[in-house]
């Protein structure tokens, strides 16, 4: 049911002239799915309390409850053909509900309240629907939805994702937002986050390394009253500079049940690197920075090695801010290993001299839908220089791609075999000492691969051709003798 509902969501909002991309379609539906989650929510709050004894106050005030504007209901239980429809829902949804939405958070105690979410998402989405009878569609379609159980909500989860993960195959800049869950599971596995644990993505995006880490911390022990409230309110932070990312991390962890995430909507790299105190580091760090872009001279003003490079401010970022003994799974592209800049050479430097660098998986081509860089993930834990590193090459014999992406299978050898960092035809071990010290050069080359024969210059192949001329001359004289 959910699956149809939200095809015919995407059927409306293809037909809206203010919908034009997968990335909308993402947006629009999220924020109407967010209103009708905080509906079910606040009837789930108000039904506990009623069994305790106690009395629920409702978040939204009555009047924009989803039950007043978007979905009035007959005694029948179907929506009344009174409700709001054209104009003037457009009109409601744009003049009343939106400003009264991000209006919400002054009122909130705290930033980690839901209260302050609610303001702050608010705060930067639009509605872009413009056909207020293309918005009553969308409204009915989600009025279908239920978020009572967790059975729904994890249906739901896994469909958002799902959106998501579209989205990041639609081009444009929806790669942005997806990293493939098979890779941020097994990240996560490696990692291995314990519940107390600070975990930070300063990278968020869809927020999949933050709902992935949650999944496996639910899973890692029977949950007392204490871990529950902990995993709520102490456990998961993230930044994100995009508005889309920065809503859609914060519904998607909503989805995954984190009630108010702990996501700031910032610029991590506006954060001068000589700021960071003790109090504000973490106990693991996991994340994709966006590799590619190009910070402007200000922003690389905050960071001791100098670059444009996005990805390389963000990993002096993550070294900086991550707690001594503090563990970290970061993508990076596989061309940090080797550049020859001078920034390159001093970040490898930081990093095998601050942290030890203890894995490097190597990522085949295609890994990342859409985007034709190769990567790698760089796990390392803070404190202690780097002696020696265990490389792993995932190599398949298929190309990775849209309809034939990584899956968590691919991966079962290299987390099975990084526990005891084994040497296999796929990995081995480099010691530290042995490379250049000048460069820190760290794209080993696979020892335990078939060394392929080299290529001839030409002048050895020409001396070959005049050789074979000979032996061929020779033997037809031979011939011709006997003839």
């Amino acid at each position: 049911m959910f699956e149809q509902t939200f095809k015919n969501i995407d059927d409306t909002l293809w037909k809206d002239a203010g919908c034009s991309s997968e990335l909308d379609y993402v947006e629009q539906t999220s924020w109407v799915l967010f209103l009708k989650y905080l509906d079910d929510l606040e009837k789930d709050k108000a039904t506990a309390a009623e069994l305790t004894g106690k009395t629920y106050t409702n978040i939204i005030s009555p009047e924009f409850q989803w039950t007043k504007w978007a979905a009035p209901k007959l005694e029948n239980d179907k929506i009344d053909h009174n409700a709001l429809t054209g104009d003037d829902l457009v009109d409601f949804v744009n003049g009343e509900l939106f400003p009264y939405l991000k209006k919400i958070k002054t009122d909130a105690e705290h930033a980690d309240t839901i209260e302050y979410k609610i303001g702050e998402i608010f705060s930067e989405l639009k509605n872009r629907i413009q056909s207020g009878y293309n918005l009553r569609e969308v409204v009915n379609n989600i009025d279908q939805l239920r978020f009572m159980t967790h059975k729904d909500k994890h249906e739901m989860s896994h469909l958002y994702e799902a959106k998501i993960k579209n989205m990041g195959n639609a081009g444009r800049n929806g790669g942005e937002y997806y990293t493939p869950r098979p890779l941020i599971k097994t990240i996560v596995k490696v990692v291995a986050p314990e519940i107390g644990n600070k975990i930070y993505d300063g990278a968020v995006g869809s927020a999949g390394f933050l709902c992935e880490a949650f999944e496996y911390l639910k899973k890692s022990k029977k949950l007392s009253t204490a871990d529950t409230e902990t995993l709520q309110k102490k456990t998961f932070y993230g930044k994100e500079k995009k508005s889309l990312a920065y809503i859609i991390g914060i519904m998607n962890m909503i989805l995954h049940g984190v009630e108010a995430p702990n996501i700031i909507h910032t610029n991590t790299l506006a954060e001068n690197l000589a700021d960071i105190q003790e109090k504000d580091r973490y106990d693991v760090i996991l994340a994709n920075p966006p590799f590619g872009g190009k910070e402007r001279a200000e922003v690389q003003q905050n960071f001791p090695i100098k670059t444009g490079e996005t990805a390389s401010l963000f990993l002096q970022h993550f070294i900086k801010i991550l707690k001594a003994g503090g563990k970290a799974g970061v993508v990076i592209k596989n061309t940090f290993l080797s550049n020859t800049d001078n920034a390159s050479i001093a970040l490898r430097k930081e990093l095998l001299t601050n942290c030890n660098l203890h894995t490097v998986l190597d990522l085949p081509g295609g890994t990342f839908t859409g985007a034709g860089v190769k990567t790698v993930v760089l796990f390392f834990e803070k404190g202690n220089s780097t002696k020696k590193s265990w490389f792993y090459q995932l190599n398949l014999d298929r190309n990775l791609g849209k309809t034939n992406a990584l899956n968590e299978n691919d991966l079962a050898e290299f987390v099975a075999l990084q526990k005891k960092q084994t040497e296999s035809e796929n990995s081995w071990t480099v010691n530290i000492k042995d490379i250049d010290q000048m460069t820190f050069d760290l794209s080993a080359k696979n020892p335990n691969t078939p060394e392929e024969a080299p290529l001839r210059k030409p002048k050895e192949i020409l001396e070959e051709m005049k050789a074979l001329d000979k032996e061929s001359a020779a033997v037809l004289s031979s011939i011709l003798k006997l003839i």
